[in-house]
């Protein structure tokens, strides 16, 4: 007869291979197992946003050896910049893009880099420096946290400028009166006004039909993505306005990446930075490409003098009054320290990015 003492260091034996074997086979399952990654956002093929987007799902394949798939859906498929980001805040998509206008939907201070001439081109890789490495970009952590997102990319869009279907446009009085879209920004909307223009809020997919049947004349964008989205077809007179900066924030849903492993999330970060430097990288070209295409095709652009510049800071400068108070006066403060030629970079201001891990994913590694 088996003793008591037998008995029970048998059970006991007997009770850790069951844990070690189911562990075992927990770890083979999570190892084999594939992670599919839904990216929703709103951009045309081609755009440099998209591009940038395509980078990364395919380095995340590479770096995982397949074993992490980002399945990117652009040009609104999934929904606008807004249903996207909601989806991914309530966790029905994993990742969405949207503009940092659109953006403003969600907190207020997301407004600061619509508030016009906040940022100049002249001083990008400083403002990408602080995003990358420095207090900004820890910002935006923090304020996404709130809402259940993360930051992936702060990906480029571009300066807006604007243009028209059909009124010719050059200084600052002639864009009097326009009918010009806008997004949903309270700021980009004050903006308009400012200008003398009468705004029209229109999702970005139904810009095109809007612009072509005169529901609105004119709008702000980048010349590249008028390009994509062949809004060049129906634009007739533009402007190298700069009258604003626009970021594509990639965002993840906070609970999903927190059931991620750090292998996983370290895969995640490593693409994000790769794919991001390569997708600034290649903005101002895209950009040069459009503005030449638009004047191959007849398309007037008039490239402002620094005087007729001025005219057009000088117009819009009432709205930084208009939202002090909606947006804090630190996060001010930041995007200022970076408009300086005494900027102190925090990382490798040389690469256009910092070459370590993207700050707003690596932090929990």
């Amino acid at each position: 007869m088996i003793d008591r003492k037998t008995w029970l260091y048998g059970a006991l034996l007997l009770g850790w291979a069951v844990i070690v074997l189911g562990f075992h086979a927990y770890a083979g399952k999570s190892r084999t197992e594939v992670v599919k990654i839904r990216l929703a956002h709103p951009m045309a093929p081609g755009n440099n946003v998209t591009l940038g987007y395509e980078k990364f799902a395919e380095l995340v394949k590479e770096k995982s050896k397949g074993k992490i798939v980002v399945e990117v859906y652009g040009s609104c498929m999934l929904g606008s910049d807004r249903v996207g980001m909601e989806s991914a805040q309530s966790g029905s998509l994993e990742m969405a893009s949207s503009s940092s206008p659109n953006m403003a939907n969600f907190s207020n201070d997301f407004m600061i880099f619509d508030l016009p001439y906040v940022t100049d081109i002249k001083y990008q890789k400083n403002l990408y420096d602080a995003l990358d490495n420095g207090p900004l970009g820890k910002y935006f952590d923090n304020l996404a946290e709130k809402i259940n997102l993360r930051p992936v990319m702060f990906s480029e869009y571009g300066y807006r400028n604007f243009v028209t279907t059909g009124r010719p446009i050059s200084t600052v009085d002639t864009v009097e009166g326009l009918k010009v879209r806008v997004t949903s920004s309270p700021v980009e909307i004050a903006t308009a006004e400012a200008l003398g223009m009468s705004p029209t809020p229109v999702a970005w997919g139904e810009t095109y039909t809007a612009m072509q049947q005169g529901t609105v004349d004119g709008e702000g964008n980048t010349f590249s993505l008028l390009c994509d989205a062949k809004h060049n077809e129906v634009i007739k007179s533009a402007i190298d306005s700069r009258h604003n900066y626009s970021m594509h924030m990639l965002m993840v849903n906070n609970e999903f990446w927190n059931k991620l492993d750090a292998r996983q999330q370290r895969i995640i970060s490593e693409a994000a930075h790769e794919a991001l430097v390569y997708q600034r990288g290649i903005t101002k070209t895209l950009e040069e490409v459009a503005t030449k295409k638009f004047q191959d095709q007849g398309i007037a652009v008039h490239f402002l003098t620094p005087e007729e510049l001025q005219a057009f800071k000088d117009k819009t400068r009432s709205v930084w009054d208009k939202y002090r108070s909606s947006i804090p006066q630190e996060l001010f403060d930041m995007v200022a320290a970076t408009q300086t030629d005494d900027y102190v970079a925090v990382g490798d201001a040389d690469s256009g990015t910092n070459k370590g891990l993207y700050n707003a994913v690596a932090t929990s590694l």
